[in-house]
């Protein structure tokens, strides 16, 4: 099937970041939220990505009007998914908000269309049986999608196997690199070995082994890195960190989760807030003297 109009839910980080190289790369997007600020929010996150690919010479200036034209956001599920040919569903990690979201789409969505899911760590197979669809159901894992540009596709026993090579042209469509994962596997492939790093991170800090700064620094240092592991934290969104974690039965992750909600209480989500574990737009570990 040829792929025309993509409806993306959430307009979250991801969410947005998907939508905006899904028009760059020619299709018609609509992105669907609950929230009337998420989306003003991911409006002005689109546009500051184009200046900064305009400032790299990766866009031309003219290229922009047709880009946002091809975008369109909405407060209203039905009108998201009028016409759509693939859903790119980014929402909240929790698998009861993922079935109730999935519940409402199987309903709406035309017969024809193929559903995704971009969860971090939770698996399709835990919510693909609510779409009432799930052959047509494969997760649909992006990174950052303009710096780490791997796309995982990880189909359930389900899943249709036509779906595989399909989602492969169109992660090389949407100027991804596309990987397959054979079976379900929490946390994919990146993301079990980011976890191991994080994890370890996390563990340091609970048990005031070292500071924050120095654990980030050690890194950084010893892997020729532009950032840490709660500098990647911060760049992930410590409610996103949290939501995986808090998940996990072993001790140190509970701890870990404990201290990532204190930040969370306070609002300091990250940089999506201007504050997580580092103040933004200039953390410290930008700085050159911070590894001297």
């Amino acid at each position: 099937m040829t792929l025309h109009k993509l409806c993306i839910l959430g307009a979250g980080t991801l969410g947005s970041r998907i939508a905006l190289q899904s028009s760059i790369s020619g299709y018609s997007v609509t992105v669907y939220d609950i929230h009337h600020k998420a989306l003003d929010q991911s409006l002005l996150t689109m546009k500051k990505i184009l200046q900064q690919l305009v400032k790299t010479g990766i866009l031309a200036e003219n290229q922009l009007p047709s880009i946002l034209q091809r975008i369109s956001h909405t407060l209203d599920l039905k009108t998201a998914l009028e016409g759509a040919d693939l859903v790119s569903e980014s929402v909240t990690e929790e698998v009861e908000i993922k079935k109730q979201v999935w519940t409402q789409v199987g309903k709406l969505a035309p017969d024809h269309t193929w559903f995704t899911t971009n969860t971090s760590y939770l698996l399709s197979s835990q919510f693909a049986q609510e779409s009432g669809r799930p052959k047509q159901f494969c997760a649909f894992h992006f990174h950052d999608v303009f710096y780490s540009r791997v796309v995982d596709i990880m189909p359930h026993a389900d899943t249709d196997p036509a779906m595989i090579p399909m989602l492969e042209e169109l992660g090389r469509k949407l100027n991804q690199v596309p990987v397959v994962v054979k079976k379900e596997h929490p946390g994919y492939i990146f993301n079990t070995m980011l976890m191991a790093l994080i994890g370890a991170a996390g563990k340091l800090l609970t048990k005031e082994v070292a500071s924050i700064e120095d654990i980030d620094k050690s890194w950084m240092v010893n892997f020729h890195m532009p950032m840490g592991p709660f500098g990647i934290l911060d760049s992930i969104g410590l409610d996103t960190a949290w939501h995986v974690t808090h998940s996990m039965p072993d001790a140190a992750s509970q701890a870990f989760a404990k201290l990532l909600k204190t930040y969370i209480d306070q609002g300091k989500l990250g940089e999506k807030t201007g504050e997580g574990f580092y103040t933004y737009p200039q953390p410290n570990y930008r700085n050159p003297e911070f590894i001297t």
